[in-house]
């Protein structure tokens, strides 16, 4: 391999801290200002500084400052909603996780133009939950306490920081360890959500250098970890991780407990009023709205610290990784430090660069940054896929500060730079390259070296949370016409665009070592496209609009009105109908039900394109029926300020989980409600019970005998929402406790799976889930009474005919009946499966039988039955209904037909039964 030597113009500049380069970084120049004035400091952090015996001297210094922080920020609109109502925060930002939780990253090309240091309104934010509110006059009695293995427990507030303790300022740079990891989700979906290139930001922080803290707290013999946790309250607890004491205690690592960033307190997203900012680590170790320090002999055992930011094996795909619990608590796979990355930020991604009459040459620059305190020593371009190598020069804006007296100040915190050699920041590179040379090359590719000689690697090392994500990093160049243009890996979040997602839609392999180019001989793949599905129908010539207050006031069960993608309909005419029932409808009253019809909507989608199309043989209306007639319903178009208003349903799940008292029953029918995964149990090879922890010990469920409820999860990398609707086997008096019996369906080779069971089969232990409802038409009251939609009905006998994990339903009324002392009503069940092992809940089924012998008949009947098998062989076919069921008695008969099972078995049972005369008003499909 031939590294060529660039000129010595395209040397590194190791000391220098200015880019001399069109257009020059706002804040990377150097700047010249007396900082003895501290403009941001408020009275009374002033006056609790005075009482310092010996004040810090300040002098004139020369390094960059932070660009100003814009004036005019506001609380968004898509924010009035949500926990995060108090935050003003900036529209330029990308949010990564839709509107709640808030998740974001600036533009690359705006955190580059930035320089040095980020703003606060660009700096990247992540965060797992909503975000503590902390009123002005708060913040100096804001408490955290030091505990644990400690001679001297400590309880300190802001006020006593500020008083008791020296301050510092550092210039540190953020990187969260997702930083690129939609390239890994572009090669294979991982368990986190799509950070672009620009998940890092670089600012000055001011406070207290941790190691003081511990010092005066005296760490007992045998403690090795400081523990830490922030106030906020996530659906597994606070937030908390660890790190190493002795890390805690090496100024080198300049871990500080920071109240001010860019010389402002701190902004809400970033931690207000107090965090922990932990240099040289990835950004998931920095606990913002401290409030505990726990000094302990062995890593956080927080739910946080162990099933996030770790790199498990590449082997572990994350259907692996939910049932590997000792694999997710190994700490040889937690991370620290940060691994050695970087990105170009020029040119741009779809940048044009014209080939006629323009420059001979163009800067290509970018960032990179290395971890643990070391330096990148080296920047390295390729243009010909790493055949040959150039060298970028390296500007290290962080050397400026180490140029400062030892005892200057900086926003009221001592510059303590000037004897520390470790790294804390980003760098930039830049490289001069001829026009002619990129018309030659079909990519520019950047890699970064350390000072310990750690390389960026060639290629992805993929892992189930897609972490720490730093191969070299590609820039595609198209020639066309008189012109070139660039494109960028891919863009963050769902914005599409970029050559790894070009790449793989035309069947390149991205994992095939030649960046999805097909090498010799290599056969070409296809990739599935979820055909696009127009969501909302609307009348045409409906011209109305629609304000929120009008919508508000159809949000009961009297004409009620929903929204779905901004246009509002009327329900009332549907009520009926609905194959979730009237409940359903209610559910969605006065609410954006965008969401779950969307999810509806592609999963019955996804079964009629594999062939099910049996789904509209029966229900009263489909949700296929349902798109359809959507243009019947239209009434209006939702004005734009009931859009910014109206709360999404996540949104609205988040306001009742802040909900301080306690509710007696769990399920709710307008907002999602959080369950904790606590168990899961395997029943057979394919189907598992899922035991979910309620939100206390006394809660029920609230649902009653034959409805269901709706289950939401998120895809993690598109952040889509997954939507089914399960019943639960748990007992309907139950408390504490929620369990639901599940087929999985596992991908094959010659199909895809099912996202929500696989989705639900890859969360861990601790885990949450949303859960929302009752829904369904269906509801048994006891002693025989039901109740079908608005109407009442008399049964003497239910047949209930299930098959596989169909039997949920029929369980939940079978038992209610059988457990009713005095319920007279009889039960025959079919249960047709496979084979003895697919038998689901069949002690439970015996259990029911013994003493209800006279009222309850039960037969399993096996399509793929053992040798040792005694009982009916075959399928729930016309032999066995006519033999068990026989003809119908008449309309208006006592017997009611329950039916719930795989599409083939339903539609077989729905045209045999019809030629014995059965009528679809005798008929109910769960």
């Amino acid at each position: 391999m031939e590294v060529v030597r660039p000129s010595s113009a395209a040397l590194p500049k190791q000391q220098s801290s200015v880019l001399a380069l069109p257009p020059t970084p706002p804040a990377t120049a150097s700047h010249s200002r007396d900082v003895s004035s501290d403009d941001s400091d408020s009275d009374t952090e002033r006056e609790v500084r005075t009482t310092r015996s010996t004040p810090l001297q300040v002098k004139p210094a020369a390094y960059p400052l932070p660009p100003k922080s814009r004036p005019d920020t506001t609380v968004l609109p898509e924010d009035f909603k949500t926990p995060d109502r108090h935050v003003p925060r900036d529209p330029r930002l990308i949010r990564l996780t839709g509107i709640h939780p808030f998740n974001t990253e600036a533009p690359l090309s705006e955190l580059y133009d930035e320089g040095f240091l980020t703003s606060k309104d660009l700096h990247y934010v992540r965060n797992h939950g909503h975000v503590p509110q902390v009123e002005d006059d708060e913040v100096l009695d804001w408490e955290f306490s030091i505990e644990g293995m400690v001679e001297q427990p400590l309880k300190l507030t802001l006020a006593d920081l500020l008083k008791d303790y020296e301050q510092v300022t550092y210039p540190i740079t953020l990187v969260c360890a997702g930083n690129r990891r939609k390239e890994q989700n572009v090669v294979r979906k991982t368990k986190g959500f799509s950070w672009g290139a620009a998940g890092l930001s670089t600012a000055l922080w001011t406070g207290v250098v941790i190691g003081d803290l511990l010092k005066r707290a005296i760490p007992k013999r045998g403690a090795k970890y400081v523990c830490m946790e922030g106030a906020d309250k996530l659906p597994n607890g606070y937030y908390g991780t660890s790190v190493k004491l002795n890390w805690a205690m090496d100024s080198n690592r300049g871990i500080l407990v920071a109240h001010k960033m860019n010389g402002e307190s701190l902004h809400p997203d970033h931690g207000k009023p107090l965090r922990v900012v932990v240099p040289g680590q990835i950004g998931g170790r920095s606990v913002k709205w401290l409030k505990k320090l726990i000094v302990t002999a062995a890593p956080s055992d927080n739910w946080y610290h162990i099933y996030d930011n770790r790199v498990l094996p590449t082997m572990v795909d994350p259907e692996m990784s939910a049932n590997l619990p000792e694999t997710w608590k190994d700490e040889r796979y937690a991370i620290y430090d940060l691994n050695t990355n970087s990105a170009t930020c020029y040119p741009t991604h779809d940048e044009k660069l014209s080939t006629v009459g323009a420059a001979k040459s163009y800067v290509v620059r970018g960032y990179a940054y290395a971890g643990g305190g070391k330096r990148v020593t080296r920047v390295e371009i390729t243009l010909d896929k790493g055949k040959t190598w150039l060298l970028a020069n390296i500007s290290y804006p962080e050397d400026e500060y180490r140029l400062a007296s030892d005892d200057e100040a900086l926003y009221g915190g001592r510059l303590d730079m000037s004897w520390r050699e470790s790294c804390f920041c980003w760098c930039f590179w830049d490289l001069d390259i001829p026009v002619d040379s990129l018309i030659r090359a079909d990519d520019i590719m950047v890699r970064a070296m350390d000072e310990s000689m750690m390389v960026q690697p060639r290629d992805m090392y993929w892992s189930v949370l897609g972490m720490m994500n730093n191969p070299w990093f590609r820039v595609v160049i198209h020639k066309e016409a008189h012109e070139l243009r660039f494109e960028h890996p891919t863009q963050p979040a769902l914005i599409p665009g970029g050559w790894m997602e070009r790449v793989k839609k035309t069947g390149g392999n991205l994992s095939n070592g030649y960046w999805g180019e097909r090498a010799e001989g290599e056969e070409t793949t296809t990739t599935e496209q979820e055909p696009a599905i127009e969501i909302c129908l609307i009348n045409k010539d409906i011209k109305r609009v629609i304000t929120i207050n009008e919508l508000r006031q159809h949000g009961g069960e009297t004409e009620p009105w929903f929204v779905i993608n901004g246009e509002v309909y009327d329900g009332t005419s549907y009520l009926e109908g609905h194959p979730g029932g009237a409940t359903s409808i209610f559910g969605a009253a006065g609410q954006d039900a965008s969401e779950e019809f969307l999810a509806i909507r592609k999963y019955m989608h996804t079964l009629l394109t594999v062939g099910l199309s049996h789904i509209s043989l029966t229900r009263p209306k489909d949700s296929e029926n349902a798109k359809a007639m959507l243009p019947q319903y239209h009434i209006g178009t939702l004005d734009d300020a009931g859009r910014a208003i109206l709360a999404s349903g996540e949104a609205a799940s988040e306001d009742a989980a802040d909900s301080d008292v306690p509710r007696p029953t769990f399920l709710q029918s307008k907002v999602w409600t959080k369950a904790i995964l606590s168990a899961k149990e395997r029943l057979s090879s394919d189907t598992k019970i899922f035991t979910f922890d309620l939100e206390h010990p006394s809660q029920t469920a609230g649902l009653p005998v034959g409805k269901h409820l709706m289950v939401r999860l998120r895809d993690p990398a598109t952040r889509e929402a997954i939507i089914r609707s399960y019943t639960p086997i748990s007992e309907i008096d139950g408390q504490g406790k929620l369990h639901v019996l599940i087929k999985i369906y596992y991908d094959t080779p010659e199909r895809k799976g099912g996202k929500m069971t696989q989705a639900l089969d890859s969360i861990p232990i601790g885990h949450f889930v949303d859960f929302k409802g009752p829904t369904g038409r269906f509801e048994y009251m006891g002693r025989g009474v039901c109740s079908i939609g608005a109407a009442q009905r008399k049964v003497k006998r239910f047949i209930m005919i299930c098959g596989g994990s169909g039997i949920t339903p029929i369980f939940q009324v079978l038992r209610a009946a059988m457990k009713g002392s005095e319920d007279p009503t009889q039960c025959l069940v079919l249960d047709g499966n496979r084979s003895e092992e697919d038998i689901l809940l069949g002690p439970e089924l015996d259990g029911l039988m013994t003493g209800n012998e006279h009222r309850f008949h039960l037969l399993h009947t096996l399509s793929r039955p053992g040798d040792d098998w005694t009982g009916r062989r075959g399928r729930i076919d016309a032999d066995l209904l006519e033999k068990e069921v026989g003809p119908c008695e008449g309309p208006g008969g006592d017997d009611l037909v329950l039916i719930c099972g795989p599409g083939p078995m339903e539609e077989n049972v729905h045209t045999v039964l019809g030629r014995l005369g059965w009528k679809d008003d005798d008929l109910m499909f769960f």
